[in-house]
């Protein structure tokens, strides 16, 4: 049995696979934001799987990034370099809004009083110049513990070559400060930028505590079920799953856990129809995330950063981490005026608790979810396959105030909302792939999430990827996508060296060290030799540039023919990337290695050949607004009844227990021999 448990703003999934029936099940109950675990077991009782038989729990969890962004780490200390207390405070010059004069940077998540200093210093070869003073590391512990520090952070100058320096540090602090958890910045990160290892040193401490607590009273909670410690695991950031301890000695791995896993599995859905160039795109109940996948492989970054946006620089994370772009996008999403006059959609979420006004739980504002529910595009009775019964009229209710500001219908109100959220979707689709040197029509759209399916076709007539192939059980899709994902380790070290000038063989013993480690920590977690797989890749640029490329490095040895292939792939990439290549010599900048170890995972089967016809799988019809607040009649069909391999016209609307799918006119969908529904253009 494997199970993966996924925790979101409004709803907590879990997704069980019992490998002996080759059976699949879902679980999906409201989130406890109280505390999260108490929704994770709710569905484990109402699954109700045979708990001595779960040999894999991977469990995705908001905790880091709810902590982070909500403020509610614990009091952190920094102890760095002498002459180095501000870098948190300087962070970059560059701005988000270089015409915005009022601009404010984020204030550090270590206040200037809690960051001291020690002497000791290494040179950029990473040779010591001055010992560490013990004395002054003393110092720094005792102000610290007075000030009733909770997690300490250590970054040094160029301890990404040489962690010595952080190695002594830690040692005198376990001393010192017995019981308080202590982070080395070297042990997140061997990757350069002095400003981004320390932030990501100081954010790893300050929810350190936090998840050490909660996967520990999650463990124990499951252990309680009769699920074996070596079996828990939980999703990290670069798209592969971890042990429950190793996540808890380095959470900030964990800052995208939940939102990677959706593109984890609509990448293996695209390999499947074979379409390995796809854009996935998660709607859920607080937020749309989406990320590109090409030739399979998710794309992964290690610029990455919390709280990003017009306004502010943000926060980066220097650990490998899927690119996905995030906006305040979901089914919860509230509409309002703002001081200009003009209607918005979201940030601000109802989230579970008190809901959409639809949910007749309380909430009073209009969300995107009561709007469709107004469109006619969701079924009142059939909300969670019955589940929930929604309440138009208090939809309806709500809606009225965004109707009346513009004097409007409710129906056009409601549209309004469905397409500035439609806009504020796509805008992020064309970050991710216009912005970035894709081109949209070249990949094929997998949404997911509760609300994906219901925003798709408005993308797909605007964007024109080449289709839509929406996943079974999409409301659950990112907890299904966990059960995909594998363990992984990354590994990354600067060491900058011009390509002509770089001796082979030292760069060959580099990766080889490099594999040798991640193998030894994969092993730790429990994989076994044969199922661990190791990819190379090298960040370069041209010399004289400041950022790089990310080139993957074939062969398995580092020789004069690899260097040579490498080269004229990173040529290849950079003109991708930003439309020209120089002639001119190139640097490694980076070596990065991912390492996989190889679980199990489960067969999506073919569905069987039935006699149904489309006369079976319709349900009625009903009036539904789809691009204008004109209502029209539309089929209603039920997924599962759907025959296979027939064209069915639009417009349309397919419903299921986790998620409701609407069709265009003008667009066609197709149920395939997977049970994926295909949405795309009529020809004409």
């Amino acid at each position: 049995m494997r199970i993966a448990a996924d925790i979101g703003g409004t709803f907590t999934d879990l997704v069980y696979w019992d490998e002996t029936r080759a059976q699949l099940g879902i679980t999906k109950v409201a989130t406890t934001p109280a505390n999260f675990g108490d929704g994770v077991i709710h569905a484990f009782d109402q699954a109700a799987p045979e708990a001595d038989t779960v040999d894999f729990f991977v469990h995705g969890t908001t905790i880091v990034i709810n902590a982070l962004t909500e403020r509610k780490g614990v009091v952190t200390g920094l102890i760095t370099t002498q002459g180095f207390r501000d870098v948190l405070e300087i962070g970059r010059a560059n701005r988000p809004d270089i015409y915005n004069m009022v601009y404010q940077k984020p204030p550090p998540f270590v206040p200037r009083y809690l960051r001291r200093e020690a002497r000791g210093r290494l040179n950029y070869r990473g040779e010591e110049l001055t010992p560490l003073c013990h004395e002054d590391v003393e110092a720094c512990a005792q102000h610290l513990l007075q000030e009733g520090v909770e997690a300490i952070a250590v970054c040094f100058l160029h301890s990404y070559i040489n962690p010595s320096h952080e190695l002594e540090c830690g040692a005198l602090l376990r001393e010192l400060a017995p019981g308080t958890p202590i982070t080395l910045s070297h042990q997140i990160t061997q990757e350069w930028r002095e400003y981004e290892r320390s932030n990501t040193a100081v954010l790893n401490a300050y929810v350190q505590p936090i998840v050490q607590h909660y996967l520990a009273s999650l463990a124990d909670d499951l252990m309680a079920k009769g699920i074996a410690r070596r079996s828990l695991h939980v999703m990290q950031s670069n798209g592969g799953s971890a042990t429950f301890d190793a996540g808890a000695a380095f959470p900030i791995h964990l800052a995208e856990s939940g939102p990677v896993a959706g593109v984890i599995g609509a990448a293996h859905i695209g390999q499947l129809i074979g379409e390995p160039n796809v854009i996935a795109l998660d709607v859920g109940g607080t937020t749309a995330k989406t990320s590109l996948v090409q030739d399979g492989t998710p794309r992964i970054t290690t610029e990455y950063k919390i709280e990003h946006d017009r306004q502010s620089a943000g926060y980066p994370i220097l650990v490998p981490t899927v690119d996905i772009v995030e906006i305040g996008a979901g089914g919860g999403s509230i509409a309002w005026v703002d001081s200009a006059g003009a209607l918005r959609v979201g940030p601000r979420s109802a989230g579970a608790d008190p809901g959409p006004a639809c949910y007749d739980q309380g909430g009073e504002d209009p969300t995107v979810t009561d709007a469709n529910l107004i469109a006619g595009r969701i079924n009142p009775e059939y909300f969670l396959g019955g589940e929930i019964s929604l309440n138009v009229e208090r939809a309806r209710a709500a809606m009225k105030r965004i109707a009346d500001a513009f004097s409007l219908t409710v129906e056009q109100a409601a549209m309004g909302v469905i397409r500035i959220a439609d806009s504020n979707m796509m805008n992020a689709l064309k970050l991710i792939s216009v912005q970035r040197g894709y081109d949209p029509r070249d990949f094929v759209l997998v949404p997911f999430g509760g609300g994906g399916a219901m925003h798709c076709a408005a993308i797909l007539r605007e964007l024109q990827t080449r289709k839509v192939v929406i996943p079974n059980m999409p409301g659950v899709f990112s907890a299904w996508g966990m059960l995909m994902t594998h363990l992984r380790r990354d590994a990354i070290r600067t060491q900058v060296t011009r390509t002509d000038r770089v001796n082979p063989h030292e760069l060959d013993h580099i990766y080889q060290e490099m594999c040798a480690q991640a193998e030894k920590e994969l092993l730790a977690q429990g994989a076994t030799t044969n199922a661990i797989r190791i990819e190379r890749y090298a960040d370069m640029r041209y010399w004289g540039q400041e950022h790089t490329v990310k080139v993957p490095l074939q062969n398995a040895r580092v020789d004069a023919g690899a260097l040579q292939s490498l080269i004229a792939a990173f040529h290849d990439l950079h003109e991708q990337t930003y439309t020209f290549r120089l002639d001119t010599p190139t640097e490694l900048v980076n070596y990065h290695i991912t390492a996989f170890g190889r679980v199990s995972t489960p067969d999506i089967p073919k569905v069987a050949q039935e006699s149904s016809s489309l006369a079976d799988a319709r349900k009625g019809q009903r009036r539904v607004c789809f691009d204008t607040a004109d209502f029209q009649q539309a089929e209603i069909y039920e997924r599962d009844r759907l025959p296979l391999q027939q064209p069915i016209p639009g417009p349309a609307v397919i419903e299921e227990s986790s998620a409701t799918i609407v069709v265009f006119p003008q667009q066609t969908l197709l149920r395939d021999e997977y049970g994926f529904i295909h949405i795309q253009r009529k020809e004409t």
